[in-house]
């Protein structure tokens, strides 16, 4: 691949604020390519980190709307908007996330990368991304977070966990499709930016708007589950969700099991649906595709290191 065919410069179309749609897919197109140049030990690393940041939203959100005593709707916009501290990390950082990764599809349609340089990202970013959600599992029950409140932290925690391991297979597939048509409409936005404003602002609203809405993500569920599963086995934290509940809770699926089969199999699928096809597939169609009617168009890297 000649680095002519992505370097060329952005103001040959284009000088507005943001980079047209038409560039943005370029960019897209091209960060596949830089993925597929990454060493494994690159892509663990950012990807065990982008797990970590998503965690640290979900813990963020967590501890905001604890105590919350507003309207449900209020709180769970309060709560879109605290966790999009995860992605706005994971954009401006450069980390790995499977979820903004499904997009690598543009550049595997577009020849730039092959069947290999696909299937080897996804899985090597999809497990570092698990072992960075559990990682903050682990450092989040050591902080002892969750006795704040007189139990609350603890409790909102357990609450969370217990209602993503009780959705039907159906529910949980349809909300993991919505939720991954934000989250890489979000990448689409972070892309089309300029400036490391441009990239936080964009954040808020598709990421604010998929929490606020309860749809589901993947890498998120890698944090929010598992620290249901630890805590259930406090009684303190028991009872004051039972208490904030105002009933007994049946946490029967609340279990590595009911983790795994309830929730994270269809979320992730349902991910790679609204990711891969209603995002990355199409937009590829519409802008790429051979004989789409646009021209071929491409951008400058963002930072030196791109120029490998």
């Amino acid at each position: 691949m000649k680095e002519n065919d992505l370097s060329i410069s952005s103001q040959a179309a284009y000088t507005g604020t943001a980079h047209s749609p038409l560039q943005t897919a370029s960019i897209v197109e091209y960060k596949a390519v830089i993925r597929a140049r990454l060493r494994v030990k690159q892509t663990f690393i950012l990807s065990i980190l982008a797990g970590i940041f998503v965690a640290m939203g979900a813990q963020f959100a967590t501890f905001v709307t604890s105590d919350s005593a507003l309207h449900l709707g209020m709180t769970s916009l309060i709560m879109g908007l605290v966790f999009s501290l995860g992605l706005i990390l994971v954009e401006t950082a450069g980390a790995e996330l499977f979820t903004g990764n499904n997009l690598n599809i543009v550049g595997y349609l577009s020849k730039r990368i092959t069947t290999r340089d696909l299937l080897r990202i996804w899985m090597i970013v999809y497990v570092g991304n698990f072992i960075g959600g559990l990682l903050m599992v682990s450092w989040m029950y050591m902080a002892h977070q969750w006795e704040f409140f007189h139990y609350m932290t603890g409790a909102k925690a357990l609450l969370i966990a217990h209602k993503k391991t009780t959705l039907s297979f159906n529910a949980a597939l349809a909300r993991g499709v919505l939720c991954n048509a934000l989250v890489c409409l979000n990448v689409w936005l972070c892309y089309s930016g300029r400036s490391m404003a441009d990239k936080a602002l964009s954040v808020l609203f598709p990421i604010g708007g998929f929490v606020a809405s309860g749809f589901e993500h993947c890498v998120a569920n890698m944090y929010f589950i598992p620290m249901g599963i630890i805590l259930r086995r406090i009684p303190s934290v028991v009872a004051t969700a039972e208490e904030m509940a105002g009933k007994t809770l049946d946490l029967s699926q609340l279990t590595w099991k009911g983790f795994f089969i309830n929730n994270l199999f269809p979320v992730t699928l349902g991910n790679f649906v609204g990711g891969v096809v209603l995002v990355g597939v199409v937009f590829w169609f519409v802008y790429l595709r051979p004989n789409a009617g646009y021209s071929p168009l491409g951008v400058e890297p963002d930072f030196p290191g791109d120029k490998k």
